[in-house]
């Protein structure tokens, strides 16, 4: 049984196949329906909402937000629009690789911008701005130009690092080098295919050619966390999502993350939570 089956995954390559990025204007009128539906979304999603209230759940955050703001969601990230007002906004959508050596290189807090899900633009003259790259991205978008891809990642790239300035996280602006950049995008990329079946943290190392040690050391550097604590909260999130989401049983869920046994799974995520899975989903029916 696939436990991500009954969970949609949304992708624009669909209509697009040939496509990394897509930005459109959306209203009330032109919501599309598997977007009201709880979904994922196979790149990143980034919207920026001109006019209007709107409300949802992005993972097992609730939000209800009024224009101007900006709203986030990654990949395998589940997400579902519960209400909508008056709506209109400008949706952005790009695959995992667009800016790997552009954005991601300078916004080391990467996982902490998306996880904001919802960012208020206070000011005028940060709203006006981020209307300006937006518009200059459609614009691009939508012509035949020389070289429309590349303007298209460096005002992407502006887009996202204004938003950063407006959140709340306190390294978002931090620059990396080179070899560690390289070493965080090899390891994510690893982690998102593997997780499911490699828990070690050596097992990541030796695909990298690097030491565990030099791997932890790096990781912490980046993000603050170990890269044991970025696999274990990677599968506590996977796990999370489709006790919220899914209709799997605890059982189920184990089998599919390959833990030993339901008692091995739930000793795991207790450790991890502070509760048990069955209480988890009681506690969000």
């Amino acid at each position: 049984m696939s436990a991500t089956s009954l969970i949609p995954v949304l992708d624009w390559k669909e209509c697009m196949p040939d496509s990394d990025f897509l930005i459109k204007m959306i209203d009330d009128k032109n919501i599309p329906l598997r977007m009201r539906a709880p979904h994922r979304n196979s790149g990143y999603k980034v919207a920026l909402l001109l006019e209007g209230k709107m409300g949802g759940n992005v993972d097992f955050k609730k939000y209800e937000i009024a224009a101007p703001a900006v709203l986030f969601s990654s990949p395998e990230q589940v997400d579902h629009i519960t209400s909508y007002k008056g709506v209109k906004m400008i949706h952005i959508a790009f695959s995992r690789d667009y800016l790997l050596n552009d954005v991601r290189a300078t916004l080391s807090c990467w996982e902490c911008m998306f996880s904001q899900i919802v960012i208020p633009v206070i000011n005028n003259k940060d709203f006006n701005e981020l209307k300006t790259y937006a518009g200059l991205m459609q614009q691009e978008f939508v012509e035949l130009r020389h070289q429309k891809d590349l303007v298209i990642r460096n005002l992407l790239n502006a887009f996202l690092i204004t938003a950063a300035r407006l959140g709340t996280c306190k390294t978002k602006l931090a620059v990396m080098n080179a070899t560690q950049n390289k070493i965080l995008q090899q390891f994510r990329a690893l982690v998102d295919d593997h997780f499911l079946s490699k828990t070690q943290v050596a097992e990541y190392a030796d695909m990298i050619y690097i030491t565990p040690g030099h791997l932890n050391d790096t990781i912490k550097i980046i993000t603050g966390k170990t890269a044991k604590q970025f696999i274990d909260e990677k599968r506590i999130t996977e796990a999370k999502r489709l006790l919220f989401w899914g209709e799997l049983t605890a059982k189920q869920i184990a089998a599919h993350l390959n833990f030993e046994d339901d008692a091995y799974f739930n000793r795991f995520f207790k450790k991890h939570t502070g509760q048990t899975p069955l209480l988890f989903q009681k506690n969000i029916l």
